[in-house]
């Protein structure tokens, strides 16, 4: 079978079979369709790789009411062929899989079918198309955002509604992404100066280890600076690698993340620091502060002394109630837990224990 990126092979299944099928079997049928629950392909970044599991001609059909949910899963049920473009219908895998494996004697097909509404709600704890609070924003989890705002519409037969959901989900709030970059650069903040001590009394692998975080929320905070969703970790790298302004950031941190010694990790780790440093002063939210790195107080090692920029974020935020907030961020900046971060009714009963009494 040969290889075609999931999105393209979703769409033409959709467009080639699933929609003419619908058209003949139930006419006048309103649903919307496309693909925005999770996989490598929602950002293009899947591979040959990626068809061992949970991967296929698949795609999502929403509809309006939960009356039509069983009409619709009975057609495709029946009359979904056996495959598409070489690539079995057909997935075989347990109870505790999302997919499965592509299989022609598998037991499920990839076409699933939900009500918009409870979908919506299902995934994110609340439905974006009544509008979405600080609340909302600070319980999402940016790997969830960029799922739904990721991927592809193929059809908005729901007078649009999908579409307006993924427009509300567009971005942040000024006021919001402000609080959101103030908390990740306090978490820089907490952690900087780490790296040189580990090293000056001999630690090295702790100096790299601490490294290792502060790239890691590096990068993310250097995609929350151009609007691009943080996905979790197995993409993470490719995705801010693809950033057309990430060259300098990535050879400093994978500088930083070589072999050599402490005097290499500090050199690549400020480069990074002082690039996506003057990256937040050109996006305006707040007042300009110095990008250069600095002694830490007297000791012989350097660092961007990054509650600078928290500070200055937090002073720009307009509204009280989100400025007086603990400057910890969304839930996925202080959360790293799939078991949690997966589900939207546990994320937010993380996020509410931290807000304001």
């Amino acid at each position: 079978m040969t290889f075609v990126p999931g999105l393209v092979l979703a769409r033409r299944f959709h467009d080639e079979v699933v929609a003419p099928l619908l058209a003949r079997r139930l006419p006048g049928l309103r649903y919307a369709a496309g693909l925005l629950d999770g996989g490598s392909e929602l950002f293009g970044v899947d591979t040959e790789r990626s068809t061992d599991h949970d991967w296929g001609p698949r795609a999502q059909l929403f509809v309006a009411g939960p009356d039509d949910v069983a009409p619709v899963r009975a057609v495709l049920d029946a009359e979904l062929p056996a495959e598409f473009l070489g690539w079995p219908t057909r997935f075989v895998g347990g109870p505790d899989v999302r997919l499965g494996v592509v299989n022609a004697d598998g037991d499920r097909h990839g076409v699933s079918v939900d009500e918009l509404t409870g979908w919506l709600r299902d995934k994110l704890g609340f439905d974006p198309r009544t509008g979405v609070g600080v609340d909302d924003w600070l319980a999402t989890p940016t790997q969830r955002l960029a799922e739904l705002t990721g991927g592809a519409v193929f059809h908005d037969g729901l007078d649009g509604a999908l579409t307006a959901a993924r427009a509300r989900l567009a971005w942040y709030p000024d006021d919001v992404w402000r609080h959101v970059l103030a908390a990740a650069w306090s978490r820089i903040g907490q952690a900087e100066h780490l790296a040189g001590r580990c090293a000056e009394v001999g630690d090295e692998l702790g100096s790299r280890v601490v490294t290792a975080g502060l790239a890691r929320d590096l990068m993310r905070l250097g995609l929350l600076v151009h609007r691009r969703w943080p996905p979790y970790a197995k993409w993470l790298g490719t995705v801010f690698a693809r950033l057309p302004v990430a060259t300098p950031v990535v050879d400093g941190l994978t500088s930083a993340l070589g072999p050599g010694g402490w005097s290499d990790r500090q050199a690549g780790l400020v480069g990074a620091l002082e690039t996506v440093a003057g990256w937040t002063n050109d996006l305006g939210l707040a007042a300009p502060v110095d990008p250069t790195a600095r002694q830490f107080h007297e000791r012989p090692f350097l660092v961007l002394d990054a509650g600078r920029f928290a500070a200055a974020l937090r002073a720009a935020i307009g509204d009280p109630a989100l400025r007086a907030r603990p400057s910890v961020g969304a839930v996925d900046q202080y959360l790293d837990n799939v078991d949690v971060l997966g589900h939207a009714q546990r994320a937010r009963r993380v996020a509410a224990a931290l807000r304001p009494d």
